[in-house]
C-alpha cells in the first residue's frame, strides 16, 4: 500500500528561461503527454490559453498559446487564438511549468494577471497543465471508485479503533484519502493540551508572526491559531512522540516521518473574516504536488467536533482526482463527508485530499494539526521554507482577501 505520488525531485528545480520552456520543456511534454492533455482540455472545454511573458527591464514580451489541435495539445506563437491570456514574469512561468507554483498559487501571490478572459478560465487550465507537464490524467466523471480489501464497496462512513487491523486502515486511507481513528488519547490528556492552547492564545498579539487572527461581525479581532505549538506545549510533545501516535507514520509503508511541528487552533462562533474556517482546498493546491504528495495531516480532536461545532469536511477519493482549485470542482461526482469526532480522536488526511473547516454554529471547538512527511528520495534535497520567517507568517493572517477572491473567481468554493 502506498500514497506516494511524487514524480519530481527538488534538486532539479532551477530557473528556466522562456527559450528553454518553449524549445525544450513544452515540446518534450507535448511529445510525452500531448494526447492526455488534449483529452483533458476537451473534457473541460477550456478556452485556448495564451501567455505574455515579461522579462525584467525589457519592454518586449514573448507571447505564445496552448490549444488542442486534433488529438494533441499544440503550442504556437502569438495570441490570436487565445480566449484567455495570462501575463506573468519569466520566473513565474518557470515555477509554473515545474509545478513549484500552481495557477492558483501564482494568483494568490499576485504573480500573474489575467488580461483576457476570466480568472476561472485560468484556474480551469490547472489540471490540463498538470496532465501536460506531469502526466496526471484530468479527472472525468466516474474515474474514482471505492473497494475494500475483499473487492466489495467500501464503507466510507467507517471509523476505526486504534487496535483495529492496520492493513484495513492503510487500504481505507489509500482508497478514500482520509482516516478517522477513535480513542487515541484520553480526555485528561486533551484537557492539558487545551489549557496550553488557551494560554498561548491569551499571549498572542496581532502581527506577532506566531498567530493567525480573525474577526467576528462586530469587528472584534481574536487569535484563532497558535503557530509553533509543538515547541510551546510540553503536553503535546509527550503525546505526539508516544506509540499511540507515531504508528501513523508506518501505516502506508512509505516511511513517513514526523514533522516535529504543530499548530493549535480554536474555532470560535460568529467569525466572518479571517483564516479561521478555511474553504474547500487541497494542501498542495498552491503547487508542489509532484514534490510532496502525499504527506499525512493529522487532526487531534482536543474537544471533539460535530455538525454544530465545526467538524472537518473531506471529499473521499479527491486525492486521486486531478481537478481545478480552489473550491469543489463541479466535475467531481464525489460526495463530501463530515468527520464527527469525540475528544481524543485523530483524523488523518492525505495532503492532496480536498477538505475544509466547517464553521461552528452552536459550540466552539479546539484542535491541533500536526502530521508526517514523506522521506527524501535518494539524492534529493529538502525544500528550504524561507517563506516561514516570522514576517512571512505574520503576512499569512492577511491573505484572506486573496483566498476569498480566488473562491469568488472559481465560482465553486
Amino acid at each position: 500500500m502506498t500514497v506516494d505520488q511524487r514524480t519530481r525531485m527538488m534538486k532539479d528545480v532551477r530557473p528556466l528561461s522562456t527559450e528553454e520552456v518553449l524549445d525544450v520543456v513544452l515540446p518534450g511534454a507535448i511529445a510525452a503527454h500531448g494526447e492526455l492533455a488534449a483529452r483533458g482540455a476537451s473534457f473541460r472545454e477550456v478556452r485556448p490559453l495564451g501567455f505574455e511573458v515579461e522579462v525584467e527591464g525589457d519592454r518586449d514580451v514573448t507571447a505564445f498559446s496552448l490549444r488542442p489541435e486534433g488529438r494533441r495539445l499544440a503550442c504556437e506563437p502569438g495570441l490570436e487564438a487565445a480566449g484567455v491570456v495570462a501575463r506573468l514574469s519569466v520566473d513565474a512561468l518557470s515555477d509554473l511549468v515545474q509545478d513549484y507554483q500552481s495557477t492558483m498559487g501564482l494568483m494568490m501571490t499576485a504573480r500573474v494577471r489575467v488580461v483576457r478572459g476570466e480568472t476561472t478560465d485560468w484556474l480551469t487550465w490547472e489540471p490540463v497543465l498538470r496532465a501536460l507537464l506531469d502526466g496526471r490524467r484530468v479527472y472525468e466523471t466516474g474515474d474514482v471508485t471505492f473497494q475494500d480489501l475483499e473487492g466489495q464497496p467500501l464503507d466510507l462512513d467507517r471509523a476505526f479503533g486504534i487496535d483495529d487491523d492496520r492493513e484495513e486502515m492503510a487500504h481505507f486511507l489509500a482508497e478514500a484519502g482520509f482516516l478517522h481513528v477513535r480513542g487515541v488519547f484520553e480526555e485528561d490528556e486533551m484537557d492539558a493540551v487545551g489549557r496550553d492552547i488557551d494560554h498561548f492564545v491569551s499571549l498572542a498579539r496581532p502581527d506577532d508572526g506566531d498567530s493567525w487572527w480573525a474577526e467576528d461581525a462586530l469587528g472584534n479581532a481574536q487569535a484563532v491559531r497558535v503557530l509553533e505549538f509543538y515547541d510551546k506545549s510540553e503536553a503535546l510533545r509527550e503525546l505526539v512522540h508516544s506509540e499511540r501516535y507515531q504508528w501513523i507514520g508506518e501505516l502506508t509503508g512509505d516511511g513517513h516521518l514526523y514533522r516535529r511541528g504543530a499548530e493549535g487552533l480554536v474555532k470560535p462562533l460568529g467569525i466572518v473574516k479571517g483564516l479561521s474556517d478555511l474553504p474547500w482546498h487541497k494542501d498542495c493546491g498552491q503547487g508542489r504536488h509532484s514534490y510532496l504528495c502525499n504527506a499525512l495531516t493529522c487532526g487531534i480532536s482536543v474537544t471533539g467536533a460535530d455538525h454544530v461545532s465545526g467538524a472537518l469536511g473531506v471529499v473521499p477519493g479527491s486525492h486521486r482526482a486531478n481537478v481545478m482549485m480552489p473550491g469543489r470542482d463541479p466535475v467531481m461526482d464525489l460526495e463530501a463527508r463530515m468527520l464527527e469526532t469525540r475528544t481524543g480522536d485523530v483524523t488523518i488526511h492525505c495532503s492532496d485530499t480536498l477538505h475544509r473547516a466547517h464553521p461552528p454554529t452552536e459550540r466552539p471547538r479546539k484542535v491541533v494539526y500536526s502530521g508526517f512527511r514523506l522521506p527524501l528520495r535518494p539524492g534529493d534535497e529538502p525544500i528550504v521554507e524561507d517563506r516561514y520567517s516570522k514576517e512571512a507568517r505574520a503576512e499569512l493572517t492577511h491573505v484572506e482577501d486573496r483566498i476569498a477572491a480566488a473562491g469568488r473567481a472559481s465560482r465553486y468554493a
